[in-house]
């Protein structure tokens, strides 16, 4: 009860000396140093015995487990964590329960990583939700990092496909050990054998990717996550007793190992000859954007105990040494757990937590703990403890008296170092010790803050870039609401610190080049802007190419394709056009690899119908333009000057009017009131757009339109730039 009393005590006594006009009263400034703050602190203290640590929200590291599920897309993910949330108490208002994105839902697949934490026996789990489609395969590696063990989830149907390979590249790579889990086994195609097949691809996938022998050893479950249920043996229909995620949660526990970290060890007061130190806290690997609280940074505590108003700074380390980013406090930590946010006091080495307070750290960058490293003599650290400990039990008399003692114990020459501080409140005189130290010989140390950032994650370069611009048609303006190059750009720029996979690249006259992993990738940005109010132009993506002993290097993508018999002649057909070549005709995993340059791409479309007039298009019009090919475009909407309204039915482009009215006269014709029966237009989403605009063409993208334009709208402007040669 002393502590918290003096605390009250200090902390009332300064805002009262703030508002007084008595300089004498004025409280000095007070060091943070934990070597002085840790006898008034409850919550410190009582950190290490395992009933107030679950209180204030320190968890044992050994009773942590970090899981990341990992697998290909569609293979059940998600689906299984919802079963996990369920067995464990959770409360889910809907399937996908993690799926917080509302392209997530729309689209039934995972965009960004996720982190929840569930209880089992006694064990904290903290679960990463990943995505399985390898545009996004950014948001993997930034997350293995976080844990020590992954579940693999392989549909024993279909077996180890594309991704699959690609994330258990990245676990082993971080010396994570898989747990096997085949998924979907209750469909009547799975047999028992079938599953051994897709053990032993997958095991033969561990050993091409260069597993340890530990890693190769890896537990084999088998679930269907639609009925909720794993077993560690073959089975199609467990008993009810055992019908739920029981045996898997006891696996978690089981194989994967609990972080190596200490609570006490990095915050801990070393009052001796030898140094008081500190260490990091943890590397942000998500970011998440709050109006009240501002900036919220996810991350995993690497060591120590991070509370509720510690001083922190963000860093950074570059090829020219560490950069101090901004130091602040700690506002408010959070831990997701099930499908809410909780606010903790506390957390310990090993949880991953989120914090808010700072506002430049991003995802990368390193939060450490804003300490003074000393190095006292013996006496020094003597007196230091009396008086710390006087502070708590003392009273007035005594405590000056120690006060006293405690600088004539000082050496001369560091007295002037040593700041007591009076404060007068009632009946009680509170002394506090502040340290002040300056290098003044070799047995006192320099006033030194954590300097040091730990390792950025490493991720595999981007392979398309698109530029990103200013709408410039006849027809911007009028959906959206940010317009102006500086928008866009800072908007760019926002999402370039919260996704690693992305890289933003300022260009000419308000463009900005965007690199990512692909179409999908950019197209999800596109989307999420479109629904954000803005209007752009966005030009065709481009292949990012690199150079090997002068060699060029081109990004080549193995892929599966499953096809009937009587469709396999039209697939080659499209794939010899990408300049696609046929390795095996079995079920080969695959990933993006670089291979020498194969030229340039063949015909994959046909010209495009251009529209040559202003206004709003016209069913008579319409009528007459179906013969030249396939339109995009219906009676109603409005055209402009180089706007494609449709595809060509020859390789060149056409020159068209779709907005040309019928002429009407003052004669009667039997014709004149004919329905005009159109067939419906080809209408392309933003996906279908980026994969089908030319070099010379745009993608005008506005909140509630998607229009395919050419680069440069005037005629003959387009005449003049066809005549030159192209890149």
């Amino acid at each position: 009860m002393v502590g918290p009393l003096l605390r009250s005590l200090w902390f009332t006594a300064a805002r009262k000396a703030n508002s007084s006009s008595s300089n004498y009263l004025r409280p000095l400034p007070f060091s943070r140093d934990r070597s002085f703050t840790r006898p008034f602190s409850s919550t410190t203290a009582a950190a290490t015995s395992p009933s107030a640590a679950d209180a204030g929200g320190v968890v044992d590291p050994s009773r942590l487990r970090n899981v990341a599920v990992i697998a290909h897309v569609d293979h059940g993910k998600t689906t299984l964590m919802d079963r996990l949330l369920r067995q464990c108490g959770a409360d889910i208002p809907h399937e996908r329960a993690l799926d917080s994105i509302s392209l997530e839902r729309e689209r039934g697949i995972t965009i960004s990583s996720k982190v929840t934490s569930i209880s089992w026996k006694g064990n904290e789990l903290n679960m990463v939700d990943t995505p399985g489609h390898a545009d996004f395969g950014g948001e993997v590696e930034r997350v293995v990092g976080m844990v020590e063990g992954a579940i693999l989830v392989v549909d024993a149907g279909e077996g180890p496909l594309a991704q699959t390979k690609f994330v258990l590249a990245k676990a082993l790579k971080y010396g994570l050990r898989p747990l096997l889990l085949l998924n979907k086994v209750d469909r009547p195609s799975v047999t028992e054998e079938r599953c051994n097949e897709v053990e032993s691809l997958v095991f033969d996938l561990f050993a091409n990717l260069g597993a340890t022998e530990e890693q190769l050893e890896f537990p084999v479950l088998y679930a269907s996550a639609k009925e909720g249920w794993a077993s560690s043996t073959y089975t199609k229909n467990p008993p009810d007793d055992v019908k739920n995620m029981s045996e898997l949660l006891d696996a978690i526990v089981k194989h994967v190992r609990p972080p190596t970290a200490s609570l006490d060890a990095p915050f801990q007061m070393l009052v001796s000859p030898g140094t008081f130190t500190t260490s990091y806290l943890s590397v942000v690997s998500m970011m998440e954007r709050d109006n009240y609280v501002g900036r919220i940074l996810t991350g995993r505590i690497y060591s120590g105990i991070l509370q509720v108003g510690d001083k922190v700074h963000g860093l950074h380390g570059t090829d020219s040494g560490i950069v101090k980013l901004e130091e602040g406090k700690v506002v408010k930590l959070m831990k997701k757990k099930g499908t809410n946010i909780v606010a903790v006091d506390s957390a310990g080495a090993g949880d991953i937590v989120s914090m808010a307070g700072l506002t430049s750290p991003a995802i990368g960058h390193t939060i450490a703990s804003v300490e003074i490293s000393l190095l006292l003599d013996t006496k020094t650290a003597k007196s230091a403890i009396c008086i710390t400990s006087i502070i708590s039990i003392g009273t007035p008399s005594t405590i000056t008296s120690a006060a006293v003692a405690a600088i004539a114990m000082i050496p001369t020459h560091h007295q002037l170092d040593f700041l007591i501080i009076l404060l007068k409140l009632g009946k009680f005189l509170i002394v506090a010790l502040a340290a002040s130290i300056k290098c003044i010989s070799g047995s006192v140390n320099a006033r030194r803050a954590v300097m040091t950032a730990l390792p950025t994650v490493e991720l595999d370069p981007p392979t398309i870039s698109m530029t990103f611009g200013v709408n410039d048609s006849p027809l911007a303006g009028r959906d959206g609401t940010y317009l102006t190059g500086r928008q866009i750009g800072d908007r760019l720029v926002a999402e370039a610190e919260r996704n690693l996979a992305i890289n933003v690249l300022p260009g000419m006259s308000d463009s900005y080049e965007v690199q990512g992993r692909g179409e999908l990738q950019l197209g999800i940005l596109i989307e999420n802007m479109r629904r954000e109010k803005f209007e752009l132009s966005v030009s065709p993506p481009k292949v990012m190419y690199k150079s090997e002993n002068g060699q060029k290097l081109e990004p080549i993508e193995e892929v599966t394709i499953e096809v009937n018999e009587e469709h396999v002649g039209l697939v080659m057909e499209a794939l010899s056009h990408r300049r696609g070549e046929i390795t095996d005709m079995g079920p080969v995993p695959g990933n993006v690899a670089y291979e020498k340059y194969r030229g340039p791409l063949g015909n994959v479309r046909k010209g495009v119908l251009v529209s040559m007039g202003y206004g709003t298009i016209t069913a008579h019009a319409l009528m007459s333009l179906e013969a030249r090919g396939i339109l995009f475009v219906k009676p109603g909407m409005e055209a402009y000057d180089g706007m494609i309204i449709g595809e060509h039915s020859r390789d060149s482009d056409l020159d068209v009017n779709p907005v040309r009215t019928k002429e009407l006269t003052n004669v009667r014709a039997a014709s004149k009131d004919e329905n005009v029966k159109l067939t419906p237009p080809r209408l392309m989403t933003l996906e279908e757009a980026i994969g089908y605009v030319a070099s010379d063409e745009l993608i005008e993208v506005t909140p509630n339109a998607i229009r395919l334009r050419k680069r440069y709208l005037d005629v003959n402007k387009r005449k003049t730039m066809s005549k030159r040669p192209k890149e």
